[in-house]
Parts: structure tokens; C-alpha cells; sequence
């Protein structure tokens, strides 16, 4: 066994031959000195506290397994942790699966969670083949065919809540439950959303602009300081190419579900921050008026992230409906 530094504060300790199966990182105090354990395959690392934030590791969904579905128009690498009767996760216009860690994290204690990359995630130069949000719905559909889910939980935030609700009218009989946060019936032309529109089609950003900052300010739902928390989610939403972002927000301009939202026969339960400048108060009255089986749910003090920010909040709800 060898032992030499990485990065400060940062020690590996490793064999020399050794296959990579899997990585299981363990925490040890609360001081930010403090260090966690883990195991790749036969090494042991070892990681400081500083190290661990840095990396996103303490926002990760936690131990489970990864791989990749084929499906007809793109590889999508998937996710899965826990136990227990499957609940699907769509992942939002930015950020990927990975942005939903603290909350697939809490679900894994009841279900089987299970999440995807959206198509463009991994691979940018998909923009290169034209698809729409049909597409994308597509995709959905596919990719619970190809893991043999018959008639699964669906849970989507913001973007990924927009793909569930279509495939929830479009295939009524598709989903056993569907759980939305972050959506409403349609698309809101508001001032917030026009210059996010213009600004990431036309304008390249540096993910430290005092631009990107407010707006993230505003989907937290208010100023937040730079703690870890903002740290992981800007850095992971900045892992979505800015054109992949541009493309989808593209998508969802002329997004409008109110005339189909009878066709939902799947019980349905939204979950709105009071804090949501997304998402405004007359398109979740039309979306839960709509939809003949759903249940409105108001989580105070939280903007348009909060399954990433409220994450506790908002698995208690997602277990409640599902009892």
C-alpha cells in the first residue's frame, strides 16, 4: 500500500493494482477539518472535509449504481439507489441527474429511485439533430419501457415537471402516480423569463457574473451567501452546456397544457415554493383545477429549487402522497 498527497489536505492511500468498481465515501465530525474514509475497490482514501465540499460529494445521492440505456436517439446514463417500489426522477433544464443528490439521497430510504440524463446532457453535439419537446417526451416514455417499468411514480422538477406532466396526458394510463415541483400548466412570459431567454441564447457567461449570481439568487428564492449549498448547485447547473440550456428553455416557450390537462388520469401532486418567480400562482390554479385527481401543495419560504434546497421538505410531501 503506497500513500502520497493529491491537493492539499487531500491523501490517497492506494494499491498499486487494483480494479475501479465503485466509490463509497463515509464522514467522521462536523469540523471542517474533519475527514472521510472510503474505499475504490481495494484503496482506501482518504479526504478532508474541504475536499469533499469542493467535489459536490456531500450533495451526492449516495451509494447505488450507474449505467447506460440505449435507447433510439441517444445513450442515456442513468442512476438508481434504494430499495422499494421504483419512483422516477426527471432532472430539470440544467444541472442533470446529479442535481437532484440531496433528494434522491432521502427517497433511496423508501423507493427505488431512479433517474437519467436528459438527451443534450452528456452530449452537447446532440443539437446537431433537430427534436423538440415531443421528442424529449419520447425519450421519457422510452426509457421506462427499457428499464421494465410498466406504470412507475413520476416525479419531475421545473423543466423535467413540464416532460412528466405532457407524458401524463399524452399516455394517461402511463403512470401510477405523478408528482410535479417547479411547474405549472404553462409557460409564463414574464420579464425574468425573457431576459434568461435572450441572455443565454445570445450571450456567452462566465459562471461567475454578477448576472448568473442573481439569478440563481432568485431561483433559491431569495439572497443566499455562497455557502456550499449555492456552490454545488451553480457549479452543477453550469455542467449543462450553455447552448443545451439555450435549446430547452427554446423548448418550453410555447409550452401550454391547459386544454390537455383533463386527459391526466394519474393522482398528481404539486408542490409549489410561495417563493417561485417561475411559476406563478394562476398556473398552478389552472394546472390543479385541470387535472381531475391532484392535490396542491404550498411550501413556504422556498423558490424554484426547492428539491435541491428544501430537499427534507419535500421528500416528507413525496412520501406522504405515496403512502
Amino acid at each position: 500500500m503506497r500513500m502520497f498527497p493529491v491537493s492539499p489536505g487531500l491523501l490517497i492511500w492506494y494499491e498499486p493494482c487494483f480494479t475501479l468498481r465503485s466509490v463509497r465515501i463515509g464522514f467522521s465530525g462536523y469540523s471542517r477539518k474533519a475527514t472521510g474514509i472510503g474505499h475504490v475497490g481495494g484503496s482506501v482514501v482518504k479526504a478532508s472535509m474541504d475536499w469533499l465540499t469542493a467535489s459536490g460529494a456531500e450533495f451526492s445521492p449516495g451509494a447505488g449504481e450507474t449505467g447506460f440505456a440505449h435507447l433510439k436517439h441517444y445513450t442515456a446514463r442513468y442512476g438508481e439507489w434504494g430499495e422499494g417500489s421504483p419512483l422516477v426522477l426527471v432532472p430539470g433544464l440544467a444541472g442533470g441527474f446529479e442535481l437532484l443528490g440531496p433528494l434522491a439521497r432521502l427517497l433511496a430510504h423508501d423507493f427505488r429511485v431512479i433517474s437519467y440524463q436528459l438527451r443534450g446532457e452528456d452530449e452537447p453535439f446532440a443539437l446537431r439533430r433537430r427534436f423538440d419537446l415531443s421528442d424529449l417526451v419520447e425519450d421519457l416514455n422510452e426509457f421506462l419501457d427499457w428499464r421494465g417499468l410498466e406504470c412507475p411514480a413520476v416525479m419531475g422538477v421545473s423543466f423535467g415537471g413540464i416532460l412528466a406532466l405532457e407524458l401524463a396526458a399524452r399516455r394517461p394510463h402511463r403512470l401510477r402516480s405523478l408528482i410535479l415541483q417547479g411547474a405549472g400548466a404553462r409557460f409564463e412570459r414574464g420579464l425574468l423569463q425573457q431576459v434568461a431567454s435572450t441572455v443565454l441564447a445570445r450571450f456567452p457567461l462566465p459562471t461567475d457574473s454578477p448576472f448568473v449570481n442573481q439569478f440563481f439568487n432568485l431561483l433559491f428564492g431569495g439572497r443566499r451567501r455562497p455557502d456550499p449549498l449555492f456552490q454545488f448547485v451553480t457549479r452543477q447547473c453550469w455542467q449543462t452546456d450553455q447552448s443545451v440550456m439555450a435549446h430547452r428553455f427554446a423548448l418550453v416557450e410555447s409550452f401550454d397544457a391547459s386544454e390537455r390537462l383533463d386527459r391526466v388520469q394519474a393522482p398528481a401532486l404539486v408542490l409549489a415554493g410561495d417563493r417561485d418567480m417561475l411559476v406563478s400562482p394562476q398556473s398552478l390554479r389552472t394546472l390543479t383545477d385541470g387535472v381531475a385527481h391532484s392535490r396542491l401543495v404550498q411550501l413556504a419560504g422556498c423558490g424554484h429549487l426547492a428539491f435541491a434546497t428544501q430537499p427534507g421538505r419535500v421528500a416528507e410531501e413525496v412520501r406522504r402522497f405515496l403512502a
